[in-house]
């Protein structure tokens, strides 16, 4: 098997066993992705020159006995809103361009304790607040199956990088998808913990707001449910607990309110045909607060009227003035940034409504929790594969609410704090990958990877895209690409 196509187990166990060096693993990465990347723009910030000394120090510690860690000498990559000691992170603000981060993230802490190596640092929009990766720094990340369609976010370098087997695990933060959308349109395996289960100190930016973080996930995008299982224990310090995967009841419904194409929906089909052989499935169609979780995603987001998000920005922006030159190419904001802005005035919630959510949210919290005691629930990302640049953004900030209509699938585990597994099911036509997401309650980890086990091996899983393996960056392609 191509180091390429190893998750990160495979990595360590093979660094273990003195079949592989973390030297030769480092260095393939470095070499593969010094060739995909000026094609898909994934990786912003590198350490190359650091990453290879680390992982000939950890060759040295391993011949002398020293080994320590699960991720003993296994290279990955990081989503660039967490902080990695002596790398950058802008959000992708053009005045933070020179920030240097001084301590690690929580997180990166975490994962350098168990010996990783880090390449480099992924793509994000700008302040990770919308679902497509662009920003007036680094520009804009292109999904490796079709360079003319979204990558998605905010984690949309990540998952672009590991849909091409840019390193051997990545880390992602999702408080609206963004490692979701991600994983289902590069098809990658993604994991979104539940509510206040990881620590965000050192992602920027930080969430300030009570009601915003308990809708903030952080977890691994890879190649395997494995991997999603090993850094979830690695990043909460849980242990996995034993559950008889055979006792839980498997929701699967049949049809959807929201919007769902024919290619995802036969594949939620032939899913559900799949596993009733060894689960009791339903198609109950009445899951809890589904529906109703597009709107409380919204203003949750909006509750402040966009206040936290300007904190961030230049003194005095105007959104309305920023946008108008965002579009004419002479703001430092992308235009994405400034609509949403925009968007938080519009949707921030009357303190009577926010009432109303509030109690909306400590009802609900017992009732999801009871409903998810011994079940899963399987259903989609979202209602297509990966689209055309631009097209996503439309669809969830239109000043016509269409985010009601599209958001469900995806706001329902943020806003209940539920884990959720994104698991690669299938393709479409062109060829882009389709994904289902596994939702429980926090405590049901164990059984959402399980069940995910189970799925990648008897449909698509990951599998890499090999499209840029042997490929050149000519002038053609750069301009093409421009």
């Amino acid at each position: 098997m191509s180091i390429l196509d190893m998750d990160a187990l495979d990595i360590a166990e093979q660094i273990k066993n003195r079949k592989l060096t973390s030297e030769k693993a480092t260095r393939t990465y470095i070499n593969h992705l010094k060739t995909v990347n000026p094609f898909i723009n994934c990786l912003v910030e590198d350490r190359f020159e650091t990453a290879i000394e680390e992982a000939k120090q950890s060759d040295e510690l391993l011949k002398s006995g020293h080994k320590k860690g699960k991720l003993f000498g296994v290279p990955i990559s990081v989503k660039e809103c967490f902080d990695v000691e002596g790398m950058k992170t802008t959000g992708g603000l053009t005045h933070r361009k020179n920030e240097i981060a001084s301590i690690d993230a929580d997180v990166v802490h975490r994962l350098k304790e168990e010996g990783s190596i880090i390449l480099g640092k992924t793509n994000t929009p700008s302040l990770c607040y919308y679902q497509e990766t662009d920003n007036p720094l680094y520009g804009r990340t292109n999904n490796p199956w079709d360079l003319n369609c979204t990558a998605g976010g905010s984690s949309g370098g990540e998952g672009a990088l590991m849909a091409v087997g840019g390193a051997a695990v990545g880390l992602g933060a999702d408080i609206g998808g963004s490692i979701r959308f991600p994983c289902h349109f590069n098809g990658v395996v993604g994991f979104k913990s539940g509510s206040d289960q990881v620590s965000q100190n050192g992602h920027y930016p930080y969430i300030e707001l009570e009601e915003q973080q308990r809708m903030l996930g952080i977890g691994a995008m890879g190649k395997s449910v494995r991997d999603a299982r090993l850094i979830n224990t690695i990043l909460t310090k849980r242990k996995s607990e034993s559950v008889d995967i055979s006792s839980f009841e498997m929701i699967v419904p049949q049809y959807y309110s929201s919007p769902l194409g024919v290619e995802s929906g036969r594949l939620i089909r032939k899913l559900y045909e799949e596993i009733e052989t060894d689960f009791d499935v339903k198609n109950d169609n009445h899951v809890p607060l589904l529906q109703e979780s597009a709107l409380i995603w919204q203003q949750l987001m909006s509750m402040d009227g966009g206040t936290s998000l300007r904190t961030h920005l230049h003194e005095r922006v105007s959104p309305y003035r920023e946008f108008v030159k965002a579009k004419l190419s002479k703001s430092d904001y992308h235009s994405y940034l400034t609509w949403a802005m925009i968007g938080m005035r519009l949707f921030k919630p009357s303190s009577k409504r926010l009432k109303t959510i509030h109690e909306h949210l400590k009802i609900g919290d017992e009732k999801v929790k009871a409903f998810y005691d011994k079940r899963i629930l399987v259903m989609p990302v979202y209602h297509s594969p990966a689209p055309k640049h631009g097209v996503l953004y439309k669809e969830l900030f239109s000043i016509k609410k269409t985010f009601l209509r599209y958001m469900p699938y995806i706001a329902y585990a943020n806003v209940w704090g539920l884990p959720s597994l994104i698991v690669p099911v299938g393709e479409s036509a062109k060829g882009l990958p389709i994904s289902v997401q596994l939702v429980s309650r926090v405590g049901n980890e164990e059984a959402l990877f399980q069940l995910g086990e189970i799925l990648e091996k008897s449909f698509r899983g990951y599998t890499r895209c090999e499209e840029y393996d042997h490929k050149d960056v000519s002038e053609e392609t750069t301009e093409q690409l421009a």
